[in-house]
């Protein structure tokens, strides 16, 4: 999250002279987030107050539910009691925009110009932008990596750079419980969470819907394919059932060798299993073919401003900051974990700099590295719907309610289609 910073000048020449009335009063700020968002938010705000002494930026913390469930009320209401600036998952923002039309502002009336989107990747403004109106900025990213025990793997005689396909995950996997016992491979959430098919689909180009957002893909060929390596993976006792908590536990205890999820996770398992330090490494996620693609997204928010905010001139200039400047985007790296969207973050010293827990791998290098190649996947306003649909469809499936893949994913493609209207691609 972070790319060149700006200087007073640079802000001046962005937002416009006629910024500076409305900055030269002291103005105050509030920004709804959650959990390690809201922390990450606060460790910017001391350097934000050297160069904005006049702004006050004061970050509730209400919990992830809370605020999606606050704002979608608010937004019904016609914005009232949003504050300043809310904070939006990619995965949800497009119920937001296709609901709520005039809830939010358009940045690019504050200053979010062409040249500053720029800086990020496609896709992760994909789901925030719609025609020319842009309804919030990128902030954290959720590249996908392999987080690994290195002594597990050393057990077994598994070099992780040598695991370069699922398949070759599935026999790694059985290696390394044979060497550990008591430990597995790899966990997902088949009961609560869509996760894993989310993350390889994404590697393979394809998704629920496609890119435009106007058909619906979840039955094409690599989708297919994904799901199928999934179930292999599972009947091969690769991946074993857990919830987040259960996996959080599971790496203190020392009972899995590797996690699935976005770079983000680097900062869950460093704070929750802080005992071991250099016992934990990173790589790329596998593919279904060794010269496959090897990087997909997992997760991440962004920031908007709301269009009843009587301070949209404070907020942007925070939002340009905390997201658009590499000093912001490192300092929540370094803190809290939180995976910079701005392509120029990787260029930071910090980045490519060993890190002690990760038994002196540069992780961040490795992970930031991947997000050029992340092919840009659409929640749109029918996330929630096909999400539930395919989850239901997975659980059948890998109880033996289809004879294969094709016929999980082409039921899951017809209901998603009678739950939304969407015409199933060919």
């Amino acid at each position: 999250m972070g790319c060149k910073f700006l200087g007073a000048t640079a802000f001046v020449a962005t937002f416009g002279v006629g910024l500076i009335p409305a900055l030269a009063q002291p103005t105050e700020i509030t920004i709804w987030s959650w959990n390690v968002a809201a922390s990450s938010l606060k460790s910017t705000i001391e350097s934000f107050n050297k160069k904005f002494p006049d702004i006050k930026v004061t970050v509730q913390d209400l919990g992830n539910q809370q605020v999606f469930d606050k704002t979608l009320a608010a937004c019904a209401a016609g914005g009232d009691g949003l504050p300043d600036i809310v904070t939006i998952e990619n995965f949800e923002a497009e119920i937001f925009w296709n609901r709520f039309p005039d809830c939010f502002a358009n940045l690019k009336d504050l200053g979010y110009t062409s040249e500053i989107q720029a800086k990020f990747p496609e896709f992760k403004r994909t789901e925030l932008e719609v025609s020319d109106v842009a309804y919030a900025m990128p902030w954290d990213s959720g590249p996908v990596a392999v987080f690994y025990r290195r002594d597990y793997y050393e057990k077994a005689g598994i070099d992780p750079k040598g695991v370069r396909t699922w398949d070759d995950f599935i026999a790694a996997g059985k290696k390394i419980a044979t060497a550990n016992p008591g430990v597995v491979m790899a966990q997902a959430d088949f009961n609560g969470d869509s996760e894993w098919f989310r993350m390889i689909s994404n590697e393979q180009g394809c998704g629920f819907f496609s890119t435009d957002g106007q058909t619906i893909t979840i039955n094409q060929p690599a989708c297919i394919a994904t799901l199928d390596k999934i179930k292999q993976m599972k009947d091969a006792g690769t991946l074993t059932a857990a919830n987040w908590d259960e996996k959080v536990q599971a790496n203190t205890a020392g009972t899995v060798a590797s996690q699935l999820y976005g770079g983000w996770y680097e900062g869950t398992i460093r704070t929750n299993s802080p005992k071991l330090a250099g016992k934990w490494g990173v790589y790329l996620m596998p593919s279904l073919t060794p010269d496959g693609p090897h990087a997909a997204n997992l997760g991440g928010s962004s920031l908007a401003i709301s269009n009843g905010s009587q301070n949209k001139e404070a907020a942007w200039t925070y939002l340009n900051y905390a997201l658009g400047t590499d000093e912001g985007q490192i300092a929540m790296l370094k803190s809290f974990g939180l995976v910079p969207s701005l392509l120029s973050a990787e260029k930071q010293p910090f980045v490519s700099e060993p890190q002690a827990y990760w038994g002196g791998q540069a992780v961040w290098s490795d992970i930031l590295g991947t997000l050029p190649k992340v092919v840009a996947s659409r929640g749109t306003a029918f996330q929630s719907d096909a999400d539930g649909i395919y989850k239901a469809a997975q659980t059948k499936y890998f109880a033996s309610g289809y004879p294969d893949a094709k016929a999980a994913l082409d039921d899951a493609a017809n209901q998603i289609a009678s739950a939304t209207g969407l015409p199933i691609a060919q």
